[in-house]
């Protein structure tokens, strides 16, 4: 196998080529920016020292929150983020974190490094977080631990403007308006650590919980029930049965699936930045498995719910992998390179082909753990925006925008277990009439030839913008922030209606047809 020598102009050696039909008159679907979430746990730093500095930080913030990170996400049209949790979710008592800080009792955080929270960063700070981002608040309640008073109350507070305890408990503390809020999950991962229930005591528990997740005024909440993990199809099986109301519908809105790559002990085996050509492809072949797991998933929920009622909300996914050296094993702070820009890329392009059902998603996690966006320096205002950063920016393009009907076929890459089709791609068109086209080449050594078949429309011009580098281990860091960013890309030739370029190996490409 001739190994390429790709440049950022998109030139390689030629292979056997690779076949698109882009129908631009065939729409698949919506793509929801909600795909393009984010998540944000208490969990090593990535509140406190990642969005949270305090008021009194030399480095530059607003109200405690870093300037540099907000502007950062800002970039990438950050629409939601969920937070507490996560496992810390179902251990969180929401009115320890509200009102004068100096007076909130501290609690151990007892699932990531039994670090001690003063719970300085609580309700109003992440409303004021969103508000900031210019992103929806998704809020998960707790289950596990939690009553379902309090739950009750939570959102009460939040979203009521009827005079009430809550509400003057509220305006007590400085906000007299409820905020809007629309995403809710009632509990997260209850067969694990929110509280190793089985899926028919979940399902219960979710019914009577839910219950009490009421709408106040014109605001309306849009309820999300734990859902399964990774193949658990009997769970999900279980909450679309058992969920319905007197009247035949459902008591949810959506149904969430939490997936990792890689999944339970292989991931000590991984580290971020150390690996050989089989591990970059043992983990995207693994990032791979999403798309039939959204398959299945959706199959059953297709049986149950054929107008698609409740939609399915993968609202965690994402690389993790071992530490990094030297730091503490609860706080899964990892770096992030070039084949993570792959598993986010090769993971966006999947929820985009499942944009029927599919219509949340949430990257775990925003700041400084496992596939962060963005790693902070918590003693200065130094920040890195990662590989996976600039895959967010560069399908920014697909953020509600209708997606375009895409037959492809391709070469597949690799050997034995580890065989895969060589290119995914997305498709879409967005409001103001261009069609964007995204692809990544898998392969960490050959380019590929593509030749598109553009139907339906009327290009004239096509540019783009290509994320790779000259090794697979390539990452950002503090002292080379820029190390892996997107370039100019000039290698792609529109003739009639015949789209022609080479997708530089380990590479992942964004094209916009005008």
């Amino acid at each position: 196998m001739a190994v390429a020598r790709d440049s950022a102009l998109g030139c390689g050696i030629n292979h056997p080529m690779n076949n698109l039909i882009l129908n631009t008159d065939v729409t698949a679907g919506k793509i929801s920016r909600h795909i393009y979430g984010h998540f944000a746990e208490h969990l090593g730093r990535c509140i406190y020292g990642g969005f949270w500095v305090g008021e009194d930080s030399p480095i530059p913030n607003t109200r405690g929150i870093r300037n540099d990170v907000v502007q950062a996400l800002r970039g990438v049209g950050i629409p939601n983020l969920r937070w507490p949790g996560g496992c810390f979710a179902d251990e969180y008592h929401w009115q320890d974190g509200i009102g004068p800080r100096a007076g909130r009792p501290s609690m151990v955080n007892t699932h990531w490094g039994g670090v001690t929270e003063d719970n300085a960063f609580g309700t109003h700070e992440f409303m004021d977080l969103c508000d900031q981002l210019g992103c929806e608040p998704y809020i998960c309640g707790n289950v596990g631990s939690g009553t379902v008073q309090e739950m009750q109350q939570w959102v009460e507070y939040l979203t009521s403007a009827n005079q009430s305890p809550m509400t003057a408990l509220r305006a007590a503390n400085g906000r007299a308006e409820p905020w809007p809020l629309r995403f809710w999950g009632v509990g997260n991962e209850n067969w694990g650590c929110g509280g190793n229930m089985t899926a028919e005591h979940y399902a219960q528990e979710y019914r009577r919980f839910q219950t009490y997740v009421r709408n106040f005024g014109d605001n309306r909440i849009y309820k999300i029930a734990c859902g399964p993990r990774n193949h658990d199809y009997h769970w999900t099986e279980v909450l679309m049965q058992q969920s319905r109301n007197m009247r035949g519908g459902f008591l949810m809105n959506g149904l969430s699936l939490h997936y990792y790559t890689p999944d339970g002990p292989f991931r000590q085996l991984q580290s971020a930045t150390k690996f050989e050509e089989h591990d970059w492809r043992f983990i995207l072949k693994t990032a791979a498995h999403m798309d039939e797991l959204i398959t299945r998933h959706s199959a059953i929920m297709d049986q149950i719910d054929p107008e698609r009622k409740v939609e399915l909300i993968v609202d965690e996914w994402g690389a993790w992998y071992a530490v990094e050296p030297g730091t503490n094993p609860g706080f899964l702070y990892q770096q992030n390179s070039l084949r993570d820009a792959l598993v986010a890329a090769l993971t966006l392009n999947i929820f985009n082909k499942h944009c029927r059902r599919v219509t949340m998603a949430n990257i775990a996690q925003t700041v400084n753990v496992l596939q962060a966006l963005i790693l902070t320096d918590e003693h200065s205002d130094r920040i890195v925006r990662t590989p996976t950063y600039h895959v967010f920016e560069l399908y920014r393009v697909h953020h509600d925008a209708e997606a375009l009907a895409l037959d492809l076929q391709v070469d597949a890459v690799g050997a034995g277990h580890a065989v895969m089709p060589g290119i995914t791609a997305s498709a879409s068109r967005d409001h103001a009439g261009a069609v964007n086209l995204t692809l990544c080449n898998v392969d960490p050594a050959q380019s590929a030839a593509v030749v598109c078949a553009v139907r339906g429309a009327h290009g004239q011009t096509v540019s783009g913008r290509v994320l790779t580098a000259l090794t697979m281990q390539a990452h950002n860091t503090f002292d080379d922030p820029d190390a892996v960013a997107p370039q100019p890309f000039a290698g792609a030739e529109l003739v009639g209606d015949r789209l022609t370029f080479t997708l530089p190996a380990r590479s992942v490409l964004a094209l916009t047809i005008h």
